[in-house]
């Protein structure tokens, strides 16, 4: 009888309504188009991308220090997942730090003077320490760690930190990154002169069949020779080449090349704006976050060299992303923020991305997913949850453990329409051979004059029996801390708070899904899994090493009554 209830509040929740857009009729195709099927995408689809110089403030100091509340953020993505989170620790500041294996705490300032986009610090073992203790806490992680090119002449420094995180990390070591953003070094005054060939070139070497020895080993090529002669290489796990801006993935992707041992993947990152000179209009401009049609050519910069890569079966991940380079600007810490991201890891996985790493920083900065009371006292509650990291939990339960195939359904124009506001995927379950959820995203703004409170997105008959849904809301795009997944809003201790919803539908004959303005909606055809239960597993001082949580079919799900005169109330909103 209390399930019931709840389903009826959460349906009188939406009958308050007072204008509902038009009604968008979605097609769902049985099967995906069979270029979809070319880009299957594991569950852990989503992950977590971190600057070094600020790693310590978010994960602890020492392995005694873990902040709880960075176990529960951490734990409510694990838990959500079949694989292991993706970590990534990387950035500006890594690519100009030195690993030193004295170093006595997990890290140190080095330049207090520093620009504040690229913090260079010494860091030690403890690191590995902390990184290691936080995956026994929380559950399975894989780590990529970045190894700077910018000093190549020194090998030595690079053998020593990529020797120290396999012996540390061992299997949960996912891989090496070559470079953060090399195509900047040369702008950014790193290096002198530092183009395409000095750094394609050992690529070239290193991976066709029986290289010529007569040619020049240089730069990438060294390091990983090094690597190799060190014995750091036992199994693929070098990546690259993390460009963000300048470069041609597809020079890199040539066909010249035989084999890719030992590269892994390759790795890019990509922000649409930035703030590095201050706020502009084009950085500031949120209408340019609220319209689908600007995702594609966002993710598309490199699609030559994707196609390229994706013929030859090598993943491309986007290494590092988020809504404005250079700490972010006013729109980056609010909801549209939050649906953008859910955007674009939607429509990535629809144009062949493997993965991609939301970013965070170190304290105050806007887009961050997460910010501690102060950067010296992560370890108490009165922690700040960032609007994209309620992106990262939607993100997180769109996949499957059986392999996911993402579609945009173009619904409404909205890849081409600026007028859209609205934007929907087909994802398929199975590795792309069962129809098992739809992403429903409504952009408008119920505050803004003229624009609806709600959009109706009409189901057919035939697509499933019943569905359920989850929504992701705010009160308005700018809203920066009353944002709910599911309707769970996270605490200062990176604790879900209040009882997870999820509505349930009769749909045999066709249905209606109406998602708030601004909101989306992750809507599961009957028989597709998704996770439930409590994935909070510290409190502020209690820690408990399990939590309950499992993946449970809809047959158990809280089931809703459906009233059909409050049904029909609804669609005539």
């Amino acid at each position: 009888m209390l399930f019931n209830l709840l389903s009826l509040v959460l349906l009188l929740s939406f009958a308050t309504v007072s204008r509902a857009g038009k009604s968008l009729n979605v097609t769902f195709p049985n099967k995906p188009p069979e270029s979809s099927l070319a880009n299957v995408v594991d569950d852990n689809f989503i992950g977590i991308s971190w600057e070094l110089s600020s790693f310590d403030t978010l994960w602890g100091k020492t392995v005694a220090t873990i902040p709880h509340a960075m176990q529960n953020y951490l734990h409510n993505i694990v838990t959500r997942l079949s694989k292991p989170l993706r970590i990534r620790v990387g950035g500006n500041g890594m690519d100009g730090s030195t690993y030193v294996p004295s170093l006595r705490k997990f890290l140190e300032l080095t330049d207090p003077n520093a620009y504040f986009n690229d913090i260079p610090v010494n860091f030690g073992p403890i690191m590995f320490d902390v990184m290691n203790a936080m995956h026994d806490a929380v559950g399975p992680m894989q780590f990529s760690i970045g190894l700077s090119m910018r000093k190549p002449e020194d090998t030595r420094s690079l053998i020593v930190l990529a020797s120290a995180a396999k012996a540390k990390l061992g299997n949960r070591l996912d891989a090496f990154l070559l470079g953060n953003e090399p195509d900047l070094y040369a702008g950014h005054g790193e290096r002198g002169a530092y183009d395409i060939p000095t750094y394609v070139s050992p690529y070239e070497l290193m991976i066709v069949s029986n290289p010529d020895p007569t040619t020049q080993v240089s730069e990438v090529g060294e390091v990983i020779e090094d690597l190799q002669n060190a014995g750091d290489l036992g199994r693929a796990m070098i990546a690259g080449p993390t460009i963000c801006c300048g470069w041609n993935l597809s020079t890199r992707v040539m066909p010249g090349m035989k084999t890719l041992t030992p590269l892994i993947f390759r790795s890019i990152q990509r922000y649409p704006q930035h703030n590095c000179g201050g706020p502009t209009p084009e950085n500031t401009n949120i209408s340019y976050y609220l319209s689908h049609q600007n995702v594609a050519p966002y993710l598309n910069w490199q699609q030559e060299g994707m196609a390229k890569a994706q013929k030859k079966n090598i993943p491309v991940l986007m290494t590092e992303y988020n809504t404005v380079a250079c700490g972010g600007s006013n729109i980056s810490s609010t909801f549209a923020a939050s649906l953008w991201a859910v955007d674009v890891g939607l429509k990535a996985a629809s144009v062949n991305y493997s993965a991609v790493y939301l970013h965070t920083r170190e304290y105050g900065v806007t887009y961050n997913l997460f910010d501690p009371p102060t950067p010296e006292t992560s370890t108490a509650p009165g922690w700040v949850t960032g609007a994209v990291y309620y992106s990262a939990l939607f993100l997180s339960e769109m996949t499957d453990p059986t392999g996911t195939v993402v579609v945009d359904l173009n619904l409404n124009n909205s890849n081409t329409s600026p007028e859209a506001k609205v934007a929907a995927y087909g994802i398929y379950d199975n590795a792309g051979t069962t129809p098992g959820k739809l992403a429903l995203i409504n952009f408008a703004d119920a505050n803004d004059p003229g624009e609806t409170t709600s959009q109706v997105f009409h189901l057919p008959a035939g697509l499933s029996d019943d569905v359920s849904i989850r929504y992701l809301t705010a009160p308005s795009v700018l809203e920066q801390r009353n944002v709910s997944w599911a309707g769970q809003t996270v605490g200062d201790n990176g604790n879900l708070i209040g009882m997870q919803k999820t509505l349930k539908k009769v749909c045999v004959n066709g249905c209606d899904v109406t998602v708030p303005s601004p909101g989306a909606a992750l809507v599961f055809m009957s028989g597709s899994k998704f996770f439930t239960g409590n994935s909070t597993i510290a409190a502020p001082d209690v820690y408990s090493s399990s939590a309950c949580h499992s993946y449970v079919g809809l047959d158990v799900l809280i089931v809703g009554v459906l009233v059909l005169s409050l049904y029909s109330t609804l669609r005539g909103l």
